[in-house]
């Protein structure tokens, strides 16, 4: 077999490997803010097209407050938007503006591998420059909406990334100390 035609076969046995392993990024605080609290979470920054590409696909848990964000260097269409092929968690999408207001929220339902293009599409409904997942039912229980902001990881990481003490409770929970 020819050389070039040995590095072909192994990027192509690479990519098969690969396809079905959950990429782990290191996890970063960020704070969500609504209009009457804030929310520390740790997210997962995914920059490159490959790691956005990937993103929460073969993801098996999601911490509670845990979650992936997207960013791009450039606003996104409207048109554009998410989908949840060989994701297996059903997930919030929050759709984010360059000052990382929320402009649109949606719940996805996983896909199965097998519907392959024919997965349902998300798209956010307005231009977007970033995308934040979560947990299904994360956004309602802590009462984040459309208008409210994530504050974007911190540089260098701290320990909380919310400004304030103020931190909430998702509905129907106590605090506990």
């Amino acid at each position: 077999m020819r050389p070039h035609r040995w590095r072909l076969a192994l990027a192509l046995f690479s990519s098969s490997v690969l396809a079905g392993t959950p990429q782990h990024l290191p996890r970063q605080p960020a704070c969500l803010v609504t209009s009457d609290h804030m929310i520390p979470i740790q997210v997962e920054v995914a920059m490159s097209p490959d790691e956005r590409q990937i993103g929460l696909m073969e993801r098996p848990f999601l911490p509670a407050t845990a979650g992936m964000l997207f960013r791009y260097p450039e606003s996104q269409a409207a048109t554009r938007g998410f989908w949840m092929y060989r994701t297996r968690l059903p997930l919030d999408i929050a759709y984010l503006n360059e000052e990382g207001v929320i402009v649109s929220l949606h719940q996805m339902t996983p896909c199965p591998p097998k519907k392959g293009r024919r997965c349902p599409r998300y798209p956010s409904g307005r231009p977007f420059s970033a995308v934040l997942e979560m947990n299904e039912g994360f956004f309602g229980a802590h009462e984040v909406d459309v208008g409210d902001q994530l504050l974007p990881p911190m540089t260098p990481p701290r320990e909380h990334a919310c400004p304030s003490s103020r931190h909430a409770t998702p509905r129907g929970s106590s605090a506990q100390d």
